[in-house]
């Protein structure tokens, strides 16, 4: 049996850089904050960036969380442990399952 699956589509709105470190690695990383619609309201949310200025490689996450002292834990494990951009997802999966 096939049906019709609805996605809801949210997108981060108001975006603005929060905090920006540029690490000895010639990697910026960032935390993003925004607005995102959540059932018919408007809530802030938190992302995080990271752009590796010597390769032109850029990864990010829009809404990693709703908790800004979350998302700048998680940018300053980035920042210390010279994380490259292609790593981002891996390391908020294992930040996630840490802290949850």
């Amino acid at each position: 049996m096939f049906g019709i699956l609805r996605r809801v589509n949210r997108e981060v709105r108001d975006r603005t850089v929060y905090m920006e470190v540029f690490g000895d690695n010639k990697v910026a990383y960032r935390v993003i904050t925004g607005k995102i619609e959540s059932f018919g309201s408007e809530v802030n949310t938190y992302g995080i960036e990271a752009e590796d200025y010597c390769s032109g490689e850029k990864e990010a996450i829009p809404d990693f969380s709703r908790n800004m002292e979350d998302a700048v834990d998680f940018a300053e494990m980035l920042i210390s442990g010279r994380v490259a951009p292609k790593q981002l997802y891996n390391k908020a999966l294992n930040y996630l399952c840490v802290s949850i």
